[in-house]
């Protein structure tokens, strides 16, 4: 029962932040635009607090560094562009089918995954492969808007 209801509101929540990426590229990049996604995803790390959502740091570690591996193709679909004195994200086209690549490895990872540790685990470890996901991507965009920002700059 958990699985079906956290598979659909995982399916809900790719659906709201995709269409949140789609228009993302036609307002202008701000810092903090870029910053405060992992900043707000952060407190989720509150639920280690409770218990039954502990898991061992090597755990932990291995679901970071996957979470960095699948960041890699959000990397390289993220480009600026420069329109007068503001940065915009560009939309790639390879984008949609990234997002949705990543998003059916992770939900048959999670049900793979799901079949051999608890519910409450499984989702400890698919939030911090999530967090390993947003942290690199959006250190990358900082990086490369404080880039374009120069060349307004200059």
């Amino acid at each position: 029962m958990f699985f079906v209801a956290s598979t659909c509101f995982a399916i809900l929540m790719g659906i709201i932040i995709f269409n949140f990426r789609m228009r993302e590229t036609r307002e202008p990049v701000t810092l903090k635009k870029i910053i405060l996604p992992p900043l707000f995803m952060s407190t989720g790390f509150l639920m280690f607090v409770i218990p039954f959502f502990r898991i061992t740091w090597i755990e932990a570690g291995e679901a970071f560094l996957v979470g960095i591996m699948f960041s890699i193709f959000l990397i390289m679909t993220s480009k600026f562009e420069i329109k007068g004195e503001d940065v915009y994200l560009i939309r790639s086209k390879a984008f949609i089918f990234i997002i949705i690549g990543l998003f059916a490895i992770r939900l048959a990872l999670k049900w793979y995954v799901g079949t051999s540790i608890s519910y409450f685990e499984t989702s400890s470890l698919f939030f911090v492969v999530a967090f390993g996901m947003i942290l690199p991507w959006r250190l990358a965009m900082l990086f490369l808007f404080i880039k374009k920002r120069n060349e307004i700059a200059l």
